[in-house]
């Protein structure tokens, strides 16, 4: 008799354990493939249950960061311009719409020399847009840059003033900080070189909520099959983790050129260590200065406001949910939750406003060293200012 009631408690669990398998297979099998494997759902699975957070994060920086080029919304920004870009006398590039799709068309005494299609678009176009084509595998750099600034074309950051260049390589360790993943494979060609090529289709565009949050699938599936459970489990929030995990996840794109990726932050997930991806480069390109592009993180670093305080991260004055770009009264709304008491010299206050703008004084823009543009028809290049984050006490300025 006891054998008997054995054996029916193990089918009985069997008949349990088959019934929960199942019913987590048929979640799973509900939710999408992503490029990056099995753990991971993709943004459009976040959509179904965060639709506020993920429409607004859809239009901020870091979700826009990156896209393919879509005719109808480039085609928006050239209209309006003169859509070409003069070297010289002899040499000229040209905005041209064409049956299947927009080019940039380099011209040698009038005649077309080169054509290469607009497919990809990086950054949000605060400052400016800058786009590449792909070429095989391959993925390279366009030679005008769209300019906010200007609302124009110039010549992109880096290239040459005397002619056009179509032959830059944009690889996956720009992709890094401007894309959520691509699938790269690497050949050794030689003792010091590889080649890299980069699968067009598996891009996802963009900063996504699984890079900054980690995997979502199982996330995903246990709350699919437990709807009641209003704690969010098997996913990384901000609030459990570190100072230093916090600025650590920020860093792996905003950290500047003066680390060298060891390998791919592909693979980064928040609460790791930010040392096992990157080394610190002292003699390399920049020469290990900081500069305003890039580098928030090691300025804010700097900063008193960071140093005398215990807590504060980028996360203090950012919420990367929210699209607030420009919006300098809310953040200087931050500034004062922590500076209430704070004086000023009577020439700053002469100034005025100052509890709707603590950030145009003590977070100057300024001119990035490693990035300037080419405008036609201008002997100088013209630089290319940033917010910088080295909070401080700047020299007052009466303009």
């Amino acid at each position: 008799m006891k054998g008997i009631k054995r054996i029916l408690l193990i089918l009985a669990a069997i008949a349990i354990a088959v019934v929960v398998l199942s019913r987590c297979m048929n979640v799973t099998d509900q939710l999408p493939e992503d490029a990056r494997g099995r753990d991971y759902t993709g943004a459009a699975t976040c959509v179904k249950c965060h639709k506020d957070l993920s429409q607004s994060y859809a239009h901020s920086p870091h979700g826009l960061t990156s896209m393919p080029v879509v005719d109808a919304a480039l085609s928006k920004i050239f209209d309006p311009d003169s859509n070409s870009f003069q070297y010289d006398a002899n040499q000229k590039v040209t905005i041209e719409k064409r049956d299947s799709g927009i080019f940039q068309v380099a011209y040698q005494d009038g005649k077309a020399v080169c054509s290469q299609k607009f497919d990809f678009q990086f950054g949000s176009g605060e400052k400016a847009f800058t786009y590449a084509y792909w070429k095989g595998k391959k993925l390279y750099e366009l030679p005008l840059s769209y300019f906010s600034t200007i609302q124009n074309w110039a010549i992109s950051p880096g290239f040459p003033k005397e002619s056009f260049y179509y032959d830059r390589a944009i690889t996956s360790r720009c992709l890094e900080c401007h894309a959520s993943y691509v699938d790269i494979k690497v050949t050794q060609q030689s003792t010091f070189s590889k080649d890299e090529e980069m699968e067009k289709g598996s891009v996802i565009y963009g900063i996504d909520c699984e890079r900054c949050h980690g995997p979502g699938k199982q996330h995903v599936v246990f709350h699919m099959e437990n709807p009641e459970e209003k704690t969010a489990k098997f996913i990384t929030l901000y609030k459990t983790l570190t100072r230093k995990q916090k600025m650590d996840v920020c860093a792996v794109c905003h950290s500047g050129n003066t680390l060298v990726a060891q390998r791919s932050v592909f693979g980064f997930q928040p609460g790791d260590d930010l040392e096992a991806y990157y080394s610190q480069d002292f003699t390399g390109f920049g020469g290990g200065n900081i500069d305003v592009h890039g580098n928030q993180s090691a300025m804010l670093k700097g900063s008193n406001c960071y140093r005398k305080s215990e807590i504060m991260t980028c996360q203090s004055c950012h919420n990367t949910h929210e699209n607030i770009k420009g919006n300098l009264g809310l953040y200087s709304q931050r500034c004062i939750n922590c500076h209430k008491s704070t004086n000023h010299s009577k020439a700053t206050l002469a100034k005025g406003s100052l509890s709707s703008n603590c950030i145009d004084c003590h977070m100057p823009k300024e001119s990035s060293k490693l990035i300037t543009f080419q405008q036609a028809g201008k002997d100088h290049l013209s630089p290319y200012r940033l917010r910088s984050h080295h909070i401080a006490i700047y020299p007052v300025i009466n303009k």
